[in-house]
């Protein structure tokens, strides 16, 4: 019965011999209290009572999510939500003792964690305006990387990234942001349609000119084909005239026949193409004999004295 349970015992402690470290984790073994070693994924040999696993540290990738509020250099509120990733170093044994015993728990290094992000976060914000803070979330996560990799270095963790899932101002900052972009979208468009109108006004400036300078160029081109072409007028009339007084001489007829045919032919004109407008003209015989006299009078270069 005896030999039972002392076999019982062996068996026991034996058992009690093996360790065994699941994938993803490194055990830290002690010997009293004092740093031993560090045991690896897998079936490992310890001696019972003696040697204690003080810590099993994840070597995993973690996250946590952060809220909190920084001010700007013109004292505006502006809060943060944050996704923070974070991992051990490495798995080296120096790591490894830096993590497990750098903090009391994991608690306790969660909160300086948390608060040394938040805190440089707070200072970067700090020196920036409200208006810049929106487009410097990149520049935001860089100078906490550069701020943090060598303080998470000597707590054996290193910042694998931080995103500002949400950056928000309070609501009347919000509200007046909503503003100051509302008017400036209208005096872009003011500005814009201005620029429309003034390149429609100046381009119909343009062509008006344009048309008035081609108009002017065309009455100038009639004008002068209209005055060649009463000077050829006035070039035929005469040689038709001169051709009919010549004709009159050698027929022996007296050259008042001449301008009589003259005369009757100018009413008929100004009856057929007068378009409805009134010419006195006075008709009576001693009219026509006077301005017959008159016109022959011309002819001769002789004044008619009324």
């Amino acid at each position: 019965m005896a030999g039972l349970i002392i076999l019982g015992i062996g068996v026991l402690l034996l058992l009690m011999c093996f360790v065994s470290v699941k994938q993803g984790t490194i055990a830290v073994v002690t010997v009293f209290g004092k740093y031993s070693r560090i045991m690896r994924p897998g079936l490992n040999f310890k001696l019972p009572f003696i040697q204690q696993i003080y810590k099993r540290i994840s070597i995993q990738n973690r996250s946590v999510e952060l809220e909190f509020q920084a001010t700007t250099i013109d004292q505006a509120n502006v809060n943060f939500k944050a996704m923070l990733l974070f991992a051990v170093y490495n798995q080296e044994e120096e790591t490894i003792k830096n993590v497990a015993f750098k903090f009391m728990d994991e608690r306790s290094f969660m909160q300086a964690l948390i608060r040394t992000i938040e805190g440089s976060i707070r200072s970067f914000v700090a020196t920036k305006k409200q208006a810049e803070i929106l487009s410097l979330r990149t520049e935001i996560v860089k100078e906490v990387k550069e701020q943090l990799d060598h303080t998470l270095e000597g707590w054996g963790f290193h910042l694998l990234d931080l995103q500002l899932n949400d950056i928000a101002f309070d609501e009347a900052i919000m509200k007046s942001m909503a503003q100051v972009v509302a008017s400036n979208n209208l005096r872009a468009a003011a500005e814009n349609e201005g620029q429309a109108l003034l390149i429609t006004k100046t381009k119909a400036a343009e062509a008006e000119g344009n048309a008035i300078k081609i108009a002017a160029e065309a009455e100038k081109i009639a004008a002068a084909l209209r005055g060649q072409g009463v000077a050829l007028f006035r070039e035929e009339v005469a040689k038709g005239m001169s051709q009919a007084a010549k004709e009159m001489q050698g027929a022996s007829l007296d050259s008042s026949f001449l301008l009589f045919s003259m005369w009757t032919e100018s009413i008929k004109h100004f009856a057929e193409a007068g378009k409805g407008n009134v010419i006195f003209l006075d008709g009576s015989g001693e009219n026509m004999q006077r301005t017959m006299q008159q016109m022959m009078a011309m002819g001769k270069g002789i004044t008619i004295q009324k």
